[in-house]
């Protein structure tokens, strides 16, 4: 993204938030420290990010790796599967729910990297 496209797209500071948000987390989890970041900022942090993913998919009509990493490298399936299963709850959902909304993606991105922009 040049300067001036920066400058004029309003939601440009997301994209050093993220960076930030990232690195703070990681930093966070890997010295054992999670316990210092409030549950009010986590879930801050994953409303923002269902919101965004959900728009962008839904409204580009595309999917797109939803996670960093090629596997399993930066996001544990544990963790990846802890965090699925709390938000479905917080929305009292079940696993039927989630069947018949899973999509299924036209592309492999996930071997590919098919998709990233």
């Amino acid at each position: 993204m040049t300067r001036a496209a920066a400058t004029n797209n309003p939601y440009a500071e997301a994209e050093a938030l993220a960076l930030r948000a990232l690195d703070l987390a990681l930093a966070a989890v890997g010295s054992g420290e999670a316990h210092l970041v409030s549950d009010a900022a986590v879930r801050r942090l994953m409303t923002a990010a269902v919101k965004l993913y959900a728009a962008k998919a839904d409204g580009e009509a595309r999917s797109f790796r939803a996670l960093e990493g090629r596997y399993d490298e930066v996001v544990r399936p544990t963790e990846a599967l802890t965090a699925v299963t709390e938000v479905l709850r917080a929305l009292r959902l079940g696993p039927v729910e989630f069947g018949l909304w899973s999509r299924r993606r036209p592309e492999d991105y996930h071997e590919t990297g098919a998709g990233e922009r």
